[in-house]
């Protein structure tokens, strides 16, 4: 648990790195890779040496002694879980608004956020089973019970871990903005008088805070560059505005003649191959 914190905390700090000759669009990323890193953990140490372990103990189970000791490391250890649980929801709940809390998962683009809540609630769910499996075991004098409940606390690392694996996977391959932001990007670029039609807006996450944008806009034929370069700085100022976490702004912007005359070299291309 301790190991995975520093890990993400590793991982904040490198994403927070100026954007640089080689990588021009900053360090991001690094909280993707690292959360991940600290998924793939949960996964194979966490989880799998649960379940192997679990194995071992069905198969040669030790024999019984006093679980006093056991009962009262295990309840220290829920008290404190309880409490970084507490913190991890409070933090998580501040973020998610009036989202539902699937939602607001699907939804984040950063993964700090509930890889801790949900790493605790791993924990705080195998320590349970294992002052069960502990209590049934010495309760019906069956020591294999201990190694069922080891097998199940690996089964629900694995579960978290698989969870965490497919949502950082999700951003690490280029995730866009969410559609309710796409919609007011194109009310803001649309509302502009020298905007006829614009094609649907492409973004991508370098980052929890660092957004790309590329616009495809088709002004008025009548507007000359100049005109047309206001335009694209309103727009551009507009939309840092609203959404601050847009860092870049890519823009290609033709007028309605200039589709006109492209179509028609393609139509001219495309007689002259007949």
């Amino acid at each position: 648990d301790t190991g995975n914190g520093v890990l993400l905390l590793y991982g904040i700090k490198r994403s927070q790195q100026p954007p640089d000759a080689t990588h021009p669009f900053g360090y991001g990323m690094e909280l993707y890779f690292w959360t991940l890193i600290v998924a793939v953990l949960i996964f194979g140490l966490g989880g799998g040496i649960s379940i192997y372990e679990g194995i071992l103990h069905v198969i040669h189970p030790s024999e019984l002694h006093d679980p006093t000791v056991n009962y009262i490391v295990l309840s220290i250890a829920i008290v404190f879980e309880a409490m970084a649980w507490g913190l991890a929801y409070r933090e998580f709940s501040a973020l998610r608004g009036k989202r539902t809390m699937l939602q607001a998962i699907r939804e984040s683009k950063d993964p700090t956020t509930f890889t801790v809540l949900f790493e605790d609630t791993a924990a705080i769910l195998g320590l349970v089973v294992a002052f069960i499996g502990i209590y049934v075991g010495h309760a019906l004098e069956m020591p294999e019970i201990d190694g069922i409940a080891s097998i199940l606390i690996g089964i629900i690392l694995c579960v978290v871990a698989i969870f965490l694996i497919m949502e950082t996977h999700s951003l690490m391959i280029g995730e866009g903005v969410d559609e309710d932001v796409l919609h007011a990007i194109r009310e803001i670029a649309q509302a502009d008088s020298a905007v006829v039609d614009l094609k649907r807006p492409s973004t991508i996450h370098f980052g929890p805070h660092y957004i790309l944008l590329a616009l495809d806009i088709h002004f008025h034929v009548h507007l000359t560059a100049l005109e047309i370069e206001q335009s694209v700085d309103r727009m551009e100022t507009a939309i840092r505005d609203r959404f601050p976490d847009i860092k870049q702004i890519y823009l290609e912007a033709e007028t309605l003649a200039t589709t006109a005359k492209k179509i028609k070299k393609t139509e001219d291309v495309s007689k002259a191959s007949h």
